[in-house]
């Protein structure tokens, strides 16, 4: 038996696993996607995340133009979800900072997604939410951490 066969039914547990966390994932974001649209969910993590940022860095953190996430920051701050300023270091460059509206937001997402988690985790018994905490805990130790360009693909 060569290793491929030894590591196959774990690789497969795992697609599996990944299916029903990015059906979490879905459902997490539906209100959030009545208000703004992926592209724009993943502006505002990223300002989340990250704070205030140059224009010209969040589209190539985006990797967009800047006249095409020009439009995109437009919608933005008309919506309310973020702010333009003034970069007091460069008088070129305009920063583009969240509200507490675009904050509100995320943390509204995410604390829906950790709610729909622990519905899940309701329904297995205690020994093994402990033997999927080592599990995850083991394959995110391997896996290393996604940069935040890989995040920013699911608007996470």
């Amino acid at each position: 038996m060569s290793k491929g066969d030894d590591i196959r039914p774990a690789a497969d547990a795992t697609v599996t696993a990944s299916r029903a966390l990015l059906g979490i994932i879905a459902r997490s974001m539906v209100p959030a996607l009545e208000d703004v649209s992926l592209p724009q969910f993943r502006v505002l993590v990223l300002l989340a995340s990250a704070g205030p940022l140059r224009m010209g860095a969040l589209a190539e953190r985006l990797g967009v133009t800047v006249s095409t996430f020009s439009r995109t920051a437009d919608r933005l701050v008309t919506g309310g979800w973020a702010v333009r300023e003034d970069n007091p270091d460069n008088r070129r460059e305009v920063i583009l900072a969240p509200t507490q509206k675009s904050l509100g937001l995320v943390a509204s997402v995410t604390e829906h997604r950790r709610q729909l988690i622990e519905e899940v985790l309701e329904g297995m018994a205690p020994a093994e939410r402990d033997q999927l905490v080592a599990s995850l805990r083991a394959f995110t130790d391997a896996a290393g951490e996604p940069s935040a360009t890989e995040l920013l693909i699911l608007g996470l």
